[in-house]
């Protein structure tokens, strides 16, 4: 089986335009739904162009305690100014953030993956408490 952990890349948010941001409470309530939002670019902004563009993103809840994580939701974005004209001719551009909601009875980890055209895999995550 091939080994995927060197293919992922993270850094801070912050500082990197490829890491999707993730915002989430620190707690929820066990049981009750919440909202979860990933974004790529929203400190640094990542180009959004035919030639280079964020393809899309997929988030993931590891609950503590097991083994494997659930997709939570996959988010594609198809839209990037090409049209039939060429590249870059059109003005429809897909914005890479994506909203979903979830809820869970056990704390755990958010995870987020986004895939850059040109730069590969990020990811980031983010704990979550339940009380």
């Amino acid at each position: 089986m091939p080994d995927f952990s060197g293919l992922f890349q993270s850094a801070d948010w912050k500082k990197e335009k490829h890491v999707p941001l993730l915002e989430a409470p620190d707690t929820v309530k066990k049981g009750e739904l919440f909202r979860v939002n990933a974004t790529v670019g929203k400190e640094i902004g990542h180009p959004n162009k035919t030639e280079h563009h964020i393809r899309w993103i997929e988030v993931y809840f590891l609950p503590q305690g097991e083994k494997f994580s659930y997709q939570i939701g996959r988010a594609e974005f198809s839209a990037h100014g090409e049209s039939v004209q060429g590249p870059d001719t059109s003005t429809v551009y897909t914005h890479h953030e994506v909203s979903l909601s979830f809820k869970t009875d056990k704390p755990g980890t958010i995870y987020a993956s986004s895939f850059c055209n040109i730069h590969g895999l990020w990811q980031s995550s983010k704990e979550i408490k339940v009380g």
